[in-house]
């Protein structure tokens, strides 16, 4: 960033990246609120936690709607927990008429008539249904000291339902810096998942956001001073595509902002429409510098 002398006084300029079109439309359907308070969360998700509040099915439908007109080209629910909404087969509905649709769970509340619906779903929707289950451990004790008692047995539970009704998920794993981390063994993470049904596992690698709880969590460390982008950084042609912002935005209760990770963080708030937000937008936070290094993107 530059500072630079404006009619007010110093200003800052910020590190800008364009927007190249929207292929990704995230919508935070629980907005912050979920059934548990996992110790490294970064958006700092909570039973009690609403800085987003859940969102109304009319916003959500005219989130999808908006996203449409601008030219989406696939939809992911996220939260908090998104099966907590008491409208979220209805959302899904709504959303596999308009694209391909992804839901990010814990998987605690897939009970079995969930399961079967979503597999139901899953089988005659129009465009694909993908659900993302997220698991930290291959065993109740890596997992559950960071994502709470009893939620790897509930989780677990959850994929083997969702497998017996035809729709296997991908399981996400939260790679940490210290013991609390799962064990980076993808063969135990496959081979959990085929003994509990899932005949093709994926696993989806998440690299630390040291962000929300896991900033300050034991174990955890914040950003360094040198872990950001730069302008040089951007100058690579490719830059908007490895940034997962250069092609997605997400819908909130409280406004629209470029990248799930970042809802909790003012300045990247980007309007109250998706309509004022298909724009240039700021990457000059720490958790940048994680999508850069990392080339991640949530939603691949």
């Amino acid at each position: 960033m530059a500072t630079t002398q404006g009619e007010e006084g110093p200003t800052t300029e910020r590190l800008m990246l364009p927007m190249l079109y929207l292929d990704t439309l995230w919508v935070q359907v629980t907005g912050t609120v979920c059934n548990i308070a996992c110790k490294h969360c970064f958006i700092s998700c909570g039973p009690k936690v609403e800085r987003h509040r859940m969102m109304s099915a009319p916003d959500v439908i005219q989130a999808l709607d908006d996203g449409v007109s601008a030219g989406l080209r696939s939809i992911w629910f996220t939260g908090g927990e998104p099966f907590l909404h008491p409208e979220i087969l209805a959302l899904i509905d709504a959303a596999l008429q308009r694209a391909p649709l992804g839901i990010l769970s814990n998987g605690v509340l897939i009970d079995e008539p969930m399961a079967q619906a979503l597999g139901e779903r899953f089988a005659s929707a129009p465009y694909n249904l993908e659900l993302r289950i997220s698991l930290d451990g291959c065993t109740p004790e890596d997992n559950d000291r960071v994502r709470g008692r009893g939620v790897f047995a509930a989780a677990v539970a959850g994929i083997e339902r969702l497998a017996s009704h035809g729709l296997e998920p991908v399981v996400a794993v939260s790679l940490l810096d210290d013991a609390d981390a799962a064990s980076a063994d993808q063969a135990s993470f496959v081979q959990l998942l085929r003994e509990h049904g899932v005949s093709r596992p994926r696993v989806k690698w998440i690299p630390p956001f040291r962000i929300g709880r896991e900033r300050s969590r034991r174990g955890g460390r914040a950003y360094r001073s040198w872990e950001r982008l730069t302008a040089g950084d951007l100058l690579e042609p490719e830059a908007p595509l490895r940034l997962q912002c250069g092609t997605s935005r997400c819908v909130t209760s409280e406004g629209v902002f470029a990248c799930p990770i970042l809802i909790n963080e003012p300045g990247f708030r980007l309007g109250s429409q998706l309509s004022e937000a298909i724009r240039d937008h700021p990457v000059d936070h720490e958790a940048c510098h994680t999508c850069w290094v990392e080339a991640f993107s949530c939603s691949v």
